[in-house]
């Protein structure tokens, strides 16, 4: 709103300059303003004038008004300052508007997130937690501008390790029942635990043991008794555990789906890139050639050849006639334009070793018409969390944590924090405070870097921290526990209140970036700076023993404001506070 009446303003004067180019503006980091615009320069280049010359004039023509004065300075910028009335304006708009004045998007998408990456008969582990983060919060970040969102944790529940699952426990004697060798014991997690990393052991080194693993699978797939009715018990056992974990770290999906529930797609999705005759046999298998100009050029070079930007063929059908990944992600994708109407997005949160599956997977989409023209296919590729060494996070062994693992380390940390500060928190409030911690410390950074795992500098209750936001909330909600008087209207008396709502102003735009860049960064930041703002203002002023009843009034609806702008921005992160730290 504010945006776009600056640039109307600014626009309107600059006609009067017989100025064709379009103005804009935007947040100001220096002192003396709040917006800037920076166009001038390029304007008057453009017109072969003194681009401080175009600025003071631009100014001279901008009409009177009460809410924005505009000034040039040197060499070329116009700056523009919010006055006190605007200020006091915008705060009562937003202290009674549903969404603290967030700009919302006019028409909402349809959109698919496809994030987690769990993997049934595997346990979660540290690579899970970034995509379970991201996604998450993306998927509150949509919803919020207006989206139509369904999530998806989409299993991996079809491929190899099922096969080799099973096959462990068959040779370990722990399905004798479905083969009529006695009754059956039921599986236990440990189980399934124990028996994939065997197996994947195994199969680096056994290659009969990994030819019998893909025979396994390949009867799993087609549904042959009894090793489907294993696989299902393995699904509900596994999932049951997933759904716990994912609870714990604040994720919900929509959808339970997995590879399983395309595969009845693949027959469908196979025929259709068939009759566009783009199949191709290769030693046996059918493949789909993706590669664009200037990809996959072969150089050969003593009689070996090698290839420019490497983009093989997408690997749709064994010579076995058994599907493949790509082939499941294929018809996913047909499936869900079936199941839905008219989706606009569908958007997958995975790592980077991930990013030449997708682009095979959306170019075959694209090529044979499973995704319509105008929708948008998108592979969000986050980076890994290190350890301080800046290696993949891993136990002091080199084995890769386990999810839950994490998860009681952030609780344990959490604990020893609230015991320091003489606070008698249970699990409860540590989980959140915890679970906050690591949230904040991986979305505070652009979702394709790698970071630094770093649980004493994300636990602590100062600086640009998970608990340092919860703890500002906490310490509102406790003068508003104080202080029995109805909120009045906002005045704009000092400095600490001019600060404050114009960093709401800037943590507002940051949604917008946020959606367009698919990354929670920016809010991250915006919402430190909203906190710091606070608690300059806590430091300057006693709102329980302000005796000023009017100020005391308006002082109460701020904080009300406050706290409804930081639970928003909470809520986004999938973040909840708890009542004491």
């Amino acid at each position: 709103m504010i945006k776009s009446q600056i640039e109307k303003l600014l626009n309107e004067a600059a006609k009067s300059e017989e100025i064709e180019d379009k103005l804009s503006c935007t947040f100001s980091s220096r002192p003396e303003c709040d917006y800037q615009c920076n166009d001038c320069f390029a304007i008057a280049k453009k017109m072969g004038k003194n681009p401080y010359e175009i600025a003071e004039n631009i100014v001279k023509n901008i009409k009177n008004n009460n809410f924005y004065k505009f000034s040039a300075a040197k060499p070329a910028f116009i700056n523009i300052q919010l006055t006190d009335q605007c200020l006091a304006y915008i705060a009562q708009v937003f202290l009674h508007d549903n969404f603290c004045g967030v700009n919302r998007n006019k028409h909402g998408q349809l959109v698919i997130l496809d994030y987690g990456g769990a993997n049934v008969a595997k346990a979660l582990h540290v690579g899970h937690l970034r995509p379970a983060i991201i996604g998450e919060s993306l998927k509150r970040l949509y919803k919020l501008m207006g989206d139509n969102v369904i999530s998806d944790v989409h299993l991996g529940d079809w491929g190899l390790q099922m096969g080799l699952t099973e096959l462990q426990l068959f040779e370990e004697g722990k399905l004798d029942g479905y083969f009529g060798k006695g009754e059956n014991k039921p599986l236990t997690l440990d189980d399934l635990n124990e028996a994939y990393p065997k197996a994947s052991l195994r199969k680096n080194i056994e290659e009969d043991f990994k030819k019998k693993a893909e025979q396994w699978t390949l009867k799993i797939q087609r549904r042959e008794s009894p090793y489907f009715e294993i696989y299902q018990e393995i699904r509900e056992l596994s999932v049951k555990e997933i759904k716990v974990n994912y609870s714990r770290l604040g994720a919900e999906f929509d959808l339970w789906y997995g590879e399983s529930t395309a595969d009845e797609y693949c027959g469908e999705a196979i025929d259709i890139i068939k009759q566009k005759g783009l199949l191709k046999q290769s030693e046996g298998a059918l493949v789909v050639e993706v590669a664009q100009e200037g990809e996959n050029v072969p150089v050969t070079k003593n009689g070996q050849t090698t290839y420019l930007n490497p983009m093989p063929p997408c690997l749709i059908q064994k010579s076995n006639g058994a599907v493949l990944y790509a082939t499941t992600d294929i018809a996913t994708i047909l499936m869900r334009n079936k199941l839905y109407k008219n989706v606009d997005r569908i958007e997958y949160v995975t790592d980077a070793r991930q990013k030449m599956h997708f682009t095979q997977v959306f170019r075959t989409c694209k090529l044979s018409g499973i995704s319509p023209e105008k929708q948008d296919l998108i592979h969000i590729v986050n980076g890994t969390m290190n350890g301080r060494d800046g290696k993949p996070f891993k136990t002091r062994s080199g084995d890769t944590i386990k999810l839950e693992d994490i998860i009681q380390m952030l609780c344990e940390g959490a604990m020893k924090k609230l015991k320091a500060n003489g606070v008698e928190g249970g699990e409860d409030e540590a989980l959140k405070i915890g679970v906050a911690a690591m949230k904040f410390g991986d979305l505070i950074n652009n979702v394709s870097k790698d970071y630094i795992f770093d649980l004493d500098k994300f636990m602590a209750f100062e600086g640009k921290t998970g608990p340092y936001i919860q703890y500002t909330v906490v310490r509102i909600n406790s003068i508003l526990n104080k202080v029995n008087l109805p909120a009045g209207d906002i005045i704009i008396n000092n400095d600490q209140v001019r600060n404050i709502i114009k960093a709401i102003l800037k943590l507002n735009s940051s949604y917008q970036v946020c959606y367009k860049e698919h990354s929670l960064n920016n809010l991250c930041a915006s919402v430190f700076d909203l906190a710091s703002a606070f608690s300059s203002f806590y430091n300057e002023h006693n709102v329980v023993n302000e005796k000023d009843k009017n100020v005391q009034a308006s002082y109460i609806a701020l904080l009300t404001l406050v706290k409804r702008c930081l639970m928003q921005a909470l809520d986004v992160l999938a973040i909840e506070v708890p009542e004491k730290m």
